[in-house]
């Protein structure tokens, strides 16, 4: 642009040129304002005469609040207040002189004496010194503002001292490779307005940083304390996965970890080895040992060493959590009982408006000319008949050449042809399908503006209601269902639609056009002309004066995705044209330029109907036309000398990029360049740069008239072509802060968080408008505040088809003042633009209803918040515009979620980097925080049909966990501000008070007991034998050939079995094996590491024989020895075993060289191989002295990964076996089915012991075996009539998930369940009652009844406390159709803060709890405050304490932990009975009373467990278990099978498995941390995606959460993914 500045001065060429080229720097955005200017007035500095005293921006200023003794002008009715536009010029005016504080200022234009360039500062996003010939048509100045890149770049800048690291997510190569270049086609980088694609460019030289921008750190503020480097970090390189993830440079700084071993337990003195429990054999074939490796250390891109090691990582994340974000909300009281969310506390300096109460304003009259026709569809057939051969509309091809010229006689006579064929060929003559009214869409492409003309108006003349809507292109369009809605609720049966358009359409292999997804059956009718039949001489349509009957609907795409339709009178229609053509001068014959969508609001508006209301010509540029050539446009404009054109900011910014390629640009003939996004707050960046650039081509400034404009209101206001260059156009610096509180407070440039806006011009001809608060009734604003623009004028659309309640709200409004009156008697209607009227009546529009998002109570608009995040250099990592910002509605406020496609070419830190700075700058300049940013892989975002991003789509993507994110990052640390206040521990009351207390209230004392086994009479022969041992002669000497034991092998067929006698012979081999080969004393101890059998149970009993305490040791797995092993070893070592014994196979396996890898073979004790037995009986059976000696050692591992092991004596074990008898009516004559792993707790028992004391026969079935067979263990129940069966949670879930399918195929095999009357659960935890159900209803089909199924209950200190017979009791009162009794809904909230509060089923946040089983014969329970050790009353939660004979008699540790043993076997209340000794079970859980009676009378005592005292979690001051939140977790996403949640440092970790492509992996991160804080208001910290099969399961189907959480920090997960929640 040749400046008007120096026209005068002689500057060299050479110059000349380099000015040229520093302009084109500019304009590109590749030089700051202030590098331009500095190079500027170097290059001119020579030549400049002196120059004078330069007198700056003239500042006007205006008073906004009008005099109160303003005098009031009447309209329509006499008391509506309204004040002209002329008059409130003068009266700012005055105000102005008479010196009143001005509430704000406005600068308008600038002072001609300035420089030419200062007009429009146009800051680029990041600068370069070298000016590159590159098309930059990826970036989108429509969201470019001077004041706010240069904020976004202070803003950064201000945290670059701050050396601080966000842990970097650590992502599996797989998922890395996966965004690479040759991955996908560039995208369509489209702008992210509604409805608008944007052209291809090739952006390979993106610019350096130039002085202006900064080399950015990371956002977080402090460095860690500490900068010791841990070398020690290992990386996962497990199964060939490879920690990949940690080669990339992760933005943290140094960190030391020290150890984060778990509390020390029996475990760790062995600990040279890694130890793992294995799941259940089999299940762990596939996995390939953990192989530890070293993780160099990385450098990141601030030069900091760096550890991926994940433990260091959490650190970080920990440190970085520490900073307090945002003061810390006021806290109030919170009744210990409730949970209360945070209410958001005003912030007492947040800014207020001041102004007084806005008058309407009021738009000049609407002249009437003489000569404007009565109707749309009489000024056509006007032009048609009188200048048939006056051209009317111009279609180009996509080169640029005239493609057709529709004459107003072509129009005429076609619109004609066509109202002809729709009322009378469609159809039959009786009953035509179109009748008057009737609604029919209208589906044409955007580059055929004339067959949409044509069908427009032979609808109009027809006096049909055309519906115009886009081309469906496939069945499965964005929004294309919503659009199927709209059709539907206005009853359209007929689509018209050009012939090119027909044939494009989908088609099915018959030909027919399918029927799209949600729409309604449609009739396609073609409206070219060969198509149609010609009317008769005689046929004329009816042409009469516009009515109050709808002329069109037009579409309208709602925030949620829903589609409405708004419909316009015939009246409004003509009104709106006579307002535009007023407001705008149009005069008959001028050339108008149209880039924009014809179908639809402004091109529409003016490109189809006002038009031919002045028989104007239009000249379409399509928009396919405009991506190959952007400067098409200016070029018509030249060719045609077009006095309008109508654009948007976009169409302004690509003929920016292009221009440069064209010499011969004259623009002087427009004299209106109509902006139909003027209103979006962004678009005065697009309007300056272009003005600054096409100023030298005869652009005037006056020419450029933003306009605002939407769905219901019409043309809202527009700026007038003026003749006056001296009025300069009006803008508002505004402060961000105050909009975001709705108030109007303007900033000085300098300040870092503004927002400069346009004026959009005055009222529109013969329309009111004021501003009403967007919440609440409709009251008037005051002038200093922001508010809902409302419209009372004849042009506007009238409601939405169909939908009543939502047209009132919208289009009957009626204003009030702030005393309640209302202004006018007149409807408004509400706009959906936020905005103000400012000073001499200019409108101002600062975003939209719909972009709107209240976060804590403060409005933020999301283009504000798209213009921030595009910025920050977004070129190099983000499409320009491929960007959506939405909110999600979490914990009961919104939340901001940014959502961009990134380009296939930038790296993981890059975008890492992007990322955080974009959540730096937002916050920074908007002082929010976002919720959740995710990067999503180029050209994925679903498009509307013009290229946009399709918002709504986009949310439910993201919603459904269907988005497919490259890159997450959450930030629920710093935004969520409203959890509830963490809880206070109270002070206990005393012992008395609660006694007292629980008498005063009624409540009894939680006690419970089974029935009394003194009081038992029942022919119980065993009971006078002392030790089992003696049991088994007994039994082998009367009974010799009864079967005790039956093993099945995986085709369920009998593998091996054994009598009374054959076990007792070969048990006295065993014991003589012992003497002579093991030299063992009494009291030796042996291990027995067999498989699940008859061996196992052979050599328990040998020991017996020979006097050994025997422990059963699950044998190490063949296939995962490097894991399974060093476990074996570790409990023959804590146990002090003196001698092993095994099969001669496993003995082999032991002393093996893969053995020899894992553990020291050398130290193994003594091994002895029972397949080969001595041949002779021994001397004499041992006979214990002592009933309370040792009979055997129960060891195992529990879900925290303790392993420990119990002491049971013989008195212990013959009255545990009583027990069970008693309870399950076990005789001789009875068969049990068991499914259980025989190797510790009830499992063993009931494999081992209990056949012999009882003398039933046992049906052994190993779980190992389901592996291969799943329908084995319910055929064996089957095929042996079984009456009860036993098994653990993970065969009934193997049979769950393995046999679902399966229920017809094994009816046909003959598998009956209807005998079973008890199915019994043998578990340690709170009954799984998902499951349960499951496996109930899955096999009711078989015979199974739905009461058969119950659960057990044990723990350490004694191996069965409940177990569940068939039921023994009756309902008291019978006939209640209920759910199952047993089950309870309890309050999840309030056993967070240690209570039981019973809600009813399905209430908000309530939690079914199924009863536990059936207290045993000979167990006491009484629940305990497991702090103060007082007894607690009926439905309080606390600790279980059992008293039994069968209790376990203490731990068999190696260090002899006395406290421990004292504390967990001989406890004693506080307070009340405090004689008892009582076991603890370190089981939280409660009694209630029930309405059921069993056997004897009694009242029956439920107990419930609720989970383990370990294992909950103490967060927030209230205890959480692990199960609830997994629970929730798993409902999270259909591709989450299993998940399990440990906290380190007092984050939560949240572990899933994912079932799924690893693309699926990151779409699990939101939706986790949403759920865990919807339900449990909890934030999660870090979320690991793992494979399936990683947490680990013991084999009672528990999972291992300490072994996960040890594996997780030792980096032994090989996870797809691991998010670190900010």
């Amino acid at each position: 642009m040749a400046d008007r500045s120096l026209e005068g001065m002689a500057l060299p060429l050479e110059v000349r040129a380099r000015l040229a080229e520093l302009e084109l720097e500019l304009s590109e955005g590749d030089i700051t304002q202030k590098g331009y200017e500095k190079k500027r007035s170097k290059l001119i500095g020579a030549y400049l005469p002196q120059p004078p005293t330069a007198n700056g921006a003239a500042v006007v200023r205006c008073r906004l609040q009008h005099s109160e003794g303003a005098t009031r002008r009447t309209f329509r009715p006499a008391h509506i207040g309204v004040c002209d536009v002329r008059e409130a010029a003068a009266r700012e005016r005055a105000a102005s002189a008479a010196g009143n504080r001005p509430l704000f200022y406005f600068r308008f234009g600038v002072d001609q004496a300035l420089p030419q360039e200062r007009r429009a500062p146009v800051t680029p996003s990041s600068a370069s010194r070298y000016h590159r010939r590159r098309s930059s048509g990826s970036r989108d100045e429509r969201y470019r503002s001077d004041v706010h890149t240069e904020a976004v770049q202070a803003a950064l800048a201000k945290h670059k001292e701050r050396k601080m690291a966000v842990p970097m997510p650590s992502k599996r190569r797989s998922l890395v490779v996966q965004t690479s270049m040759d991955a996908y086609t560039p995208p369509d980088t489209s702008s992210g307005s509604e409805d608008e694609g944007s052209v291809q460019g090739d952006s390979q030289g993106t610019p350096t940083s130039s002085q202006g921008s900064i080399n950015m750190e990371h956002w977080i503020s402090q460095a860690i304390h500490g900068s010791t480097t841990s070398t020690t970090s290992s990386s996962s390189t497990q199964s060939g996965g490879s920690g990949a993830a940690h080669r990339l440079a992760d933005v943290m700084a140094q960190t030391h970890i020290e150890n984060h071993s778990a509390p020390p337990d029996v475990t760790t003195y062995t600990s040279e080895h890694s130890i793992q429990v294995e799941r259940p054999q089999g299940s762990t074939t596939s996995r390939t040992a953990p192989k530890y490796g070293n993780a160099e250390l990385m450098e990141t891109g601030d030069g900091v060493p760096v550890s991926s090691r994940v433990s260091a990582k959490i650190q970080q994340l920990v440190n970085t959590l520490k900073r307090p974000k945002r003061p810390p909300l006021r806290e109030f009281f919170v009744d210990d009982f409730e949970e209360l969310l945070e209410v958001q506390q005003p912030d007492p300096n947040q800014p207020k408006p001041e102004g007084a109460q806005m008058l309407a304003m009021r738009g000049e009259q609407l002249g009437v000319v003489t000569n404007w026709p009565p109707s749309l569809e009489a000024a056509l057939q006007r032009w048609g008949t009188i200048s048939p051969k006056a051209p009317c509309l111009t279609t180009m091809d996509t080169n640029g050449k005239p493609l057709y010229i529709l004459t107003y006689g072509k129009l005429w006579t076609r619109s004609m042809k066509v109202a002809y064929n729709i009322l009378h060929k469609l159809g039959t003559k009786q009953e035509p399908m179109v009748r008057p009214g009737d609604r029919v869409a209208l589906v044409f492409p955007n580059n055929d503006p004339a067959a949409f003309m044509v069908a427009f108006y032979g609808c109009l003349l027809a006096e049909v209601v055309p519906v115009p809507i886009e081309v469906p292109l496939t069945r499965k369009d964005a929004g294309s269902q919503q659009i199927g809605f709209l059709l539907g609720s206005c009853g359209v049966t007929v689509a018209l639609t050009s012939d090119a358009c027909h044939k494009g359409l989908p088609k099915s292999p018959t030909g027919e056009i399918p029927q799209f997804k949600g729409w309604p059956k449609l009739l396609w009718f073609v409206t070219e002309s060969k198509h149609l039949s010609k009317p008769p001489r005689d046929w004329f349509p009816h042409i009469k004066d516009a009515n109050n009957d709808t002329a069109y609907i037009e579409y309208k795409t709602c925030k949620d995705g829903s589609v409405l339709g708004v419909t316009v009178t015939r009246i409004a229609l003509l009104t709106h044209c006579q307002a535009l053509t007023q407001a705008c001068g149009y005069t008959e014959a001028e050339t108008i330029v149209n880039v924009l969508d014809f179908k639809k609001d402004v091109g529409l508006w003016h490109g189809i109907l006002t038009s031919v209301m002045n028989m104007m010509h239009v000249i379409s540029i399509p928009y396919s036309l405009m991506k190959v050539n952007p400067l098409s446009w200016i070029q018509k404009v030249c060719q045609y000398k077009a006095k309008v054109a109508c654009v948007k900011s976009r169409d302004m910014h690509w003929a920016l990029v292009a221009h440069r390629d064209q010499r011969d640009v004259n623009l002087s003939s427009l004299r209106m360049l109509i902006v139909a996004d003027g209103a979006n707050p962004w678009s005065i960046s697009s309007c300056d740069a272009f003005l600054n650039v096409f100023q030298s081509k005869g652009l005037r400034q006056e020419v450029i008239c933003p306009c605002a404009s939407s769905p219901e209101a019409l043309t809202v206001a527009i700026r007038r072509p003026t003749d006056d260059s001296n009025q300069p156009p009006g803008r508002g610096v505004l402060s961000m802060h105050g909009l975001t509180y709705g108030v109007i407070r303007v900033d000085s440039e300098e300040k870092l968080s503004v927002l400069t806006v346009q004026d959009v011009g005055l009222v529109m001809p013969g329309a009111i408008m004021c501003s009403v608060k967007p919440d609440g009734i409709p009251q008037l604003c005051r002038t200093d505040e922001i508010g809902e623009l409302c419209v009372c004028a004849v042009a506007t659309g009238t409601s939405y088809y169909g939908l009543s309640g939502m047209t009132k709200n919208t289009f009957e409004v009626f204003p009030m003042t702030s005393s309640g009156a209302p202004i006018s008697e007149y409807p408004f209607i509400r706009t959906g633009l936020l905005g103000f009227v400012g000073p001499g009546g200019l409108v101002f529009v600062v975003g939209k209803m719909d972009g709107l998002m209240v976060v804590s109570g403060r409005r933020h608009n999301a283009d504000d918040i798209v213009a921030t995040a595009l910025a920050v250099e977004p070129m190099k990592f983000v499409y320009r515009g491929r960007i959506a910002v939405f909110s999600v509605t979490v914990l009961h406020d919104e939340r901001i979620v940014i959502v961009a496609e990134q380009r296939p070419d930038s790296t993981e830190e890059d975008s890492f980097q992007w990322m955080s700075r974009v959540l730096q700058a937002i916050d920074s300049i908007h002082q929010v925080g976002v919720y959740c940013l995710a990067l999503v892989p180029a050209n994925t975002l679903p498009k509307t049909p013009l290229g946009g991003i399709h918002l709504s789509e986009t949310k439910q993507l993201f919603l459904e966990g269907s988005l497919h994110p490259c890159n997450v990052l959450m930030c629920p640390h710093t935004c969520v501000t409203n959890l509830p206040k963490p809880r206070q521990k109270q002070p206990e009351i005393g012992p008395a008070s609660v006694m007292v207390g629980n008498l005063v209230s009624g409540k009894r004392i939680a006690q419970a007991s089974g029935r009394d086994l003194g009081q038992i009479e029942d022919n119980d022969q065993a009971r006078k034998f002392l030790f089992l041992s003696e049991v088994l002669q007994w039994r082998a000497q009367t009974t010799p050939d009864h079967v005790l034991y039956t093993l099945l092998n995986c085709r369920g067929t009998i593998a091996n079995s054994l009598t009374c006698v054959q076990l007792h012979k070969r048990a006295e081999k065993i014991a003589v094996m012992l003497m002579e080969r093991g030299h063992l004393q009494d009291g030796d101890h042996v291990a027995l590491v067999y498989p699940p059998g008859i061996d196992l149970i052979a050599a328990f009993y040998g020991c017996l024989y020979a006097g050994c305490v025997p422990i059963t040791v699950r044998p190490p797995h063949p296939q995962n020895i490097a894991t399974t092993l060093p476990t074996v070893k570790m409990i023959v070592e804590v146990s002090r075993s003196a001698c092993l014994m095994t099969t001669q196979l496993i003995c082999k396996l032991l002393r093996s060289r893969e053995a020899a890898a894992a553990v020291d073979v050398r130290t193994w004790p003594l091994i002895l191989d029972t397949d080969d037995l001595p041949k002779k009986r021994p001397a004499q059976i041992y006979k214990p002295s002592n009933p309370d000696t040792l009979a055997y050692l129960d060891f195992s591992v529990s879900t925290t990964g303790m392993l420990a092991g119990v002491k049971m004596s013989h008195a212990a074990t013959s009255a545990f076996c009583r027990s069970i008898k008693l309870q399950c009516e076990l005789y001789p004559s009875r068969e049990v089915a068991i499914c259980l792993d025989p190797y510790c707790g009830l499992g063993f028992v009931l494999w081992c012991l209990c056949s012999v004391y009882s003398g039933h026969q046992s049906i052994l079935i190993p779980p190992s075996e389901l592996e291969t067979n799943p329908a084995l263990w319910l055929l064996a129940v089957s095929q042996y009539k079984v009456r009860d069966t036993f098994c653990s949670y993970s065969v009934m879930e193997l049979c769950t998930k393995g046999l679902g399918s399966q229920t017809e195929s094994l009816k046909a095999r003959g598998l009956d369940l209807s005998r079973v009357r008890t199915c019994v659960v043998v578990a340690e935890e709170r009954p799984r009652i998902a499951l349960t159900q499951s496996f109930s209803k899955l096999f009711k089909d078989l015979g199974l009844h739905p009461r058969a199924v119950s659960t057990s209950f044990g723990c350490r200190v004694n191996l069965a406390i409940c177990l569940q017979p068939h039921r023994l009791w009756t309902l008291a009162e019978q006939g209640t159709s209920g759910p199952d009794p047993t089950t309870v809904y309890v309050d999840m909230r309030a056993l967070r803060h240690d209570r039981v509060r019973l809600v009813e089923r399905g209430s908000p946040h309530s939690l079914p709890l199924m009863e536990s089983g059936k207290i045993l014969p000979g167990v006491r329970i009484i629940i305990a405050n497991p702090e103060t050790k007082g007894p607690l009353g009926d439905s309080h939660l606390g600790e279980i304490w059992v008293h039994s004979a069968h209790n376990a008699s203490g731990y068999f540790t190696i260090y002899g932990d006395e406290s421990l043993q004292s504390d967990h076997f001989n406890s004693r209340l506080s307070f009340g009975d405090t004689q008892t000794i009582w076991a603890r079970t370190g089981y939280l859980g409660f009694l209630r009373r029930t309405e059921l009676t069993d056997a004897n009378g009694e009242r029956h005592d439920a107990l419930y467990v609720v989970g383990a005292l370990d294992e909950a979690m103490e967060l927030r001051g209230m205890r959480y278990h692990p199960i609830d939140i997994e629970t929730s977790v798993i409902r999270a996403h259909k591709s989450v099978t299993e998940c399990a949640v440990f906290t380190w440092t007092n984050l939560l970790v949240v572990v899933v498995e994912l079932d799924g492509s690893e693309q699926e992996a990151l779409d699990l991160v939101p939706l986790v941390t949403n759920v865990v804080l919807e339900e449990h208001y909890l934030i999660v910290g870090v979320v690991v995606v793992v494979d399936i099969g990683v947490i680990p399961i013991n084999s009672r189907g528990e999972k291992q959460r300490m072994h996960l959480r040890d594996g997780f920090l030792a980096d032994q997960l090989d996870p797809i993914y691991v998010a670190y929640n900010m």
